[in-house]
């Protein structure tokens, strides 16, 4: 689809809103060549003294009715097409916002969030002003022209408007020039303000951590050339500007001069009234500002067209999650899990994070999983969650494909607390209530104490109502894996996945939490993914993870008895708890 196509489908719904007010910037146009028109009259009446006062009068009535028509052209012409304008800017950001919440996880590790962010603003506002004021300027740029230079052929003089408007065919000539131009070095601008844009928003996200690493200057120097080359990019726009629109008044004001010279010898000579050359020099300013118009409207459909360009490359992304054909219906979710020789590899690499792993879960099982860092545990929750596609019948829930299982049933009978345990930039009740349909402080309550986080919450001057910041960094991160995991408990969902959401609470704690757990997720499925075995070595079925691979699988008894990874990792962290103790 080209650009205009995809624009011209939302122009298409708001269709009355630009007749309407195309018709009346016809309107007010058309009642604007009445004005000199009516200059010249008086001036002849005047020179010949065959206007009294009272025709003086009614002519001052005559223009002070089409001044009103104008005015009220104006408001109207404006209300029309401005609004049009801003409601197809509502609705492209809306459209936006909703298919960037369908496209995976794999899209948001390809794009920058500065990007996405400058498209949403800077690019949908030229694109804004390509659909409001340059249809605008654009109108005045054609019909207005038109009418004027008709009404100075017909009402003046033929030779004398021919000579005026050749400079005019220069600039028309020029500024499609001009626009090519323009186009290339605003898509330039806008790929660095997006640059910009992502080093800002990344610095103010790690700014802990430049801090720590005493990186202030260092940032401060990357973000000045960020800034330069923003800076060098938006002067090219500019140059082009201030070069093309003095030239533009360069060329109007020898057209006026021409005007003004020609124009006066054939007032003196008699070929034309007095009053018809001060008409002509009024139309000749209303010329002025269609071919101002014409260099406003190139500029701005130069820029929205490339920003356009930026914004329909998002829409014309596909998601690669999404339900396929053969997805069917499903009542209810048990909690059965069957992983059949699932292989997974991520894109852009060459070899597979997990390989051929073969497990099978009834429901009410507490799954454990365990290996080190970067072998795959993460990567295993997040094909059972579906935010990555797996080949058909690798993965089975009560016995069905996941690929056949629509995604919001999927998920929403999966309650899940990440590894970054993301809190948004709301009251804790709100966070904690995220996955539920309404805010029922009992339930909110109950799982914020079978999260040991109800106590801390009650302390705050603010208690449930107090506003979390971004991302949650107000709390320490063992209340935000708290207030994570009260999140999950509230959907009461038949699957339970716990990534590394116990590794920022203390022993103690984290023996509450497990306790509650084992409590309330009776008959459910829970599945937890940690480093230390003290918190997995309960589990029903523990799962080593190593390269990619299942290597052992078993309760804590019998991987004990293998004499393998398992006990190998559990000697290490006893040795390390004991030399920590003994430090102490």
């Amino acid at each position: 689809m080209s650009s205009f196509s995809f624009i011209f489908q939302y122009i298409k719904q708001h269709k009355k809103q630009y007749i309407a007010g195309i018709i009346t910037l016809f309107v007010v146009d058309f009642a604007n060549l009445f004005i000199p028109k009516i200059t010249g009259m008086v001036t002849d009446g005047l020179t010949a003294h065959t206007l009294d006062m009272q025709g003086v009068a009614r002519y001052i009535i005559e223009i002070l009715l089409v001044g009103a028509v104008i005015a009220i052209g104006r408001f109207l012409w404006r209300y029309f097409l401005f609004g049009a304008s801003r409601n197809i800017e509502r609705e492209v950001r809306n459209g936006m916002f909703e298919h960037l919440e369908k496209m995976s996880v794999e899209y948001y590790n390809e794009h920058k969030t500065g990007d996405l962010m400058t498209r949403f603003t800077s690019d949908l506002n030229a694109v804004r002003m390509a659909i409001g004021p340059a249809v605008i300027s654009a109108f005045d740029a054609s019909v207005m022209a038109v009418m004027v230079v008709c009404q100075m052929m017909f009402y003046v003089s033929v030779k004398l408007t021919l000579l005026a408007i050749i400079p005019m065919l220069f600039i028309s000539a020029g500024e499609l020039y001009y626009g090519k131009i323009m186009k290339k070095r605003f898509l330039e601008r806008q790929e660095a303000v997006s640059d910009l844009t992502d080093f800002v928003q990344e610095s103010f996200s790690g700014v802990r951590v430049i801090k720590a690493f005493v990186r202030e200057k260092a940032e401060c120097a990357a973000f000045r050339r960020s800034n330069y080359r923003a800076k060098e990019k938006n002067l090219e726009v500019v140059k082009l500007q201030a070069v093309v629109m003095p030239l533009l008044d360069v060329i109007i004001g020898v057209s006026s001069l021409i005007t003004l010279l020609y124009g006066g010898y054939l007032a003196l000579i008699g070929e034309i009234t007095l009053g018809r050359f001060v008409a002509f020099n009024q139309y000749i300013g209303m010329l002025v500002w269609p071919m101002l118009a014409c260099g406003d409207a190139i500029t701005m459909f130069s820029q929205g067209g490339a920003s356009l360009k930026r914004i329909q490359e998002v829409f014309e992304e596909k998601p690669e999650i999404f339900d396929r054909e053969e997805v069917e219906p499903v009542e209810k979710i048990r909690g059965d899990i069957t992983f059949d020789h699932l292989t997974f590899i991520h894109r852009g690499h060459s070899e597979p994070t997990l390989k051929d792993i073969c497990l099978e879960v009834e429901a009410g099982t507490t799954l454990a999983i365990i290996g080190r860092t970067g072998n795959g545990k993460t990567t295993l929750v997040n094909l059972l969650l579906h935010l990555y596609n797996t080949k058909p019948e690798m993965i089975l829930i009560d016995g069905r494909d996941i690929n056949t299982i629509p995604l919001k049933t999927l998920r929403e009978n999966i309650a899940y607390v990440p590894q970054d345990n993301f809190l948004f930039s709301n009251t804790l009740k709100s966070n904690i209530a995220f996955g539920v349909e309404a805010e029922d402080m009992e339930q909110i309550t109950r799982a914020t104490q079978a999260a040991c986080i109800h106590e801390n919450i009650v302390s705050f001057p603010d208690g449930y109502e107090t506003i979390v910041g971004e991302r949650g960094v107000t709390l320490s991160g063992g209340q935000k894996q708290r207030s994570s995991i009260a999140r999950a408990l509230m959907k009461d969902a038949p699957i339970l996945i716990l990534d590394d959401a116990l590794s920022a609470v203390d022993t103690d704690t984290e023996e509450h939490i497990l306790k509650n757990l084992k409590e309330n997720r009776k008959g459910k499925t829970t599945i937890l993914i940690a480093h230390r075995i003290s918190t997995i070595q309960n589990a029903d079925k523990i799962l080593v993870l190593d390269e990619g691979e299942a290597k052992e699988c078993g309760t804590h008894r019998e991987l004990m008895e293998l004499h393998g990874i398992y006990r190998d990792m559990f000697e290490k962290q006893q040795l390390e708890a004991a030399f920590e103790g003994g430090n102490v």
